[in-house]
């Protein structure tokens, strides 16, 4: 752990004993808005602290087991329990950085993902339809529940557009590092002659927005057209105008929906999408400000990003932005994204502690 962390923590354990030293002085327990507070603040630190010293506790136990190392007899005992040791140091490291940096307040919220097919064509589409499959088996593992909010299906398979709705607790904390460019280098299915092509296309992360948030939408901003769906076909395609399309004004931000047979339904996702994005708009203007973060690691979802490259020739999955490379294309593609998405995690975690006061 980081010296500069290791301060952090001895500072706020001290505050912690100091609290408890508070709490037995009566005319503080009398005074009800001061007990208030500080209850509320070591009620905050108990957790920090309880893994605090279980932490230097464990600290403790692999030194004394490192002396035993040079004990031929029972060396591979010695290893073995060292290994352990060392795994369990790891995990409660990750659970104290987490509690102690600061709160993201969108980590814990279910959110929207859009994915567009870019550079690429049919094949592109093709693509955005092996991520949409990647992340709906990623979201099994996890149960979290999905749904299909809207879509553009392409000729040629897979989507042209889709957006996804993924509920769960802490699933835009883990999901968050996805937006961004995804590069696919294979030899397409629409591909003669075998060559390799490379398409790409854009997934865009987006916290959803809740009913109790400030609302960040007025209906003066809005314009609301509806129109005749186009689909497949069915009694119930092309005889109403059921499809919704919002713009809202100051941004020029549209979304249109039509999956759903009726108008208010239709209205009801546009809205919920239409906040997400306004949502993450600002985001991005505010991590555009922030200065304590030294690698762009949050991508904007915009085509110029290049988060992450799948080649199918090598097995091969690379993500750019931290320099790794992992040789296990097919896992990846059947939603095991954790490989991805732990390493992603330290190193931003690692990020904020550098800048962490």
């Amino acid at each position: 752990m980081q010296d500069l962390f290791l301060k952090k923590l001895q500072m706020l354990y001290i505050r912690f004993k100091k609290i408890e030293q508070i709490f037995r002085h009566i005319t503080i327990l009398s005074n009800n808005s001061v007990m208030s507070s500080l209850s509320k603040e070591y009620a905050k630190l108990s957790d920090i602290i309880q893994y605090y010293v279980e932490w230097k506790k464990l600290k403790k136990n692999i030194k004394l087991t490192k002396l035993l190392l040079y004990d031929a007899d029972i060396l591979d005992l010695v290893q073995d329990e060292l290994t352990v040791l060392q795994e369990k140091n790891m995990i409660l490291e990750r659970k104290i950085k987490q509690i102690v940096l600061p709160e993201d307040p969108d980590d814990k919220k279910s959110c929207f993902i859009e994915i567009r097919a870019a550079t690429g064509g049919d094949e592109a589409a093709i693509f955005a339809g092996d991520l949409f499959k990647m992340y709906g088996k990623y979201a099994e593992y996890q149960n979290w529940n999905i749904k299909i909010m809207s879509c553009s299906i392409g000729e040629k398979g897979g989507f042209k557009e889709i957006i996804l709705k993924i509920t769960g607790l802490g699933v835009c904390g883990r999901l968050k590092f996805e937006s961004g460019g995804h590069r696919v280098q294979r030899v397409p299915q629409t591909e003669s002659q075998g060559r390799i092509h490379t398409s790409t296309c854009t997934v865009a992360v987006m916290p959803e927005v809740l009913a109790c948030e400030d609302t960040i939408i007025k209906s003066s901003d809005l314009k609301i057209d509806t129109f005749r769906s186009s689909g497949a076909g069915g009694q119930h395609v092309n005889t109403t105008d059921s499809a919704i399309r919002i713009t809202h004004i100051p941004t020029g931000t549209v979304v249109e929906c039509q999956d759903e047979r009726s108008q208010h339904k239709n209205k009801s996702k546009a809205l919920s999408i239409l906040s997400a994005r306004i949502h993450a708009q600002e985001i991005k203007k505010k991590k555009i400000k922030d200065s304590f973060i030294r690698k762009n690691l949050l991508g904007t979802g915009d085509r110029s990003d290049r988060n992450r490259t799948y080649n199918f020739p090598k097995n091969r999955v690379t993500d750019h932005r931290i320099n790794l490379t992992i040789y296990c294309l097919q896992d990846i593609l059947n939603g095991n994204l954790d490989m991805l998405i732990e390493p992603i995690l330290q190193e931003y975690y690692s990020d904020l502690l550098l800048y962490c006061r």
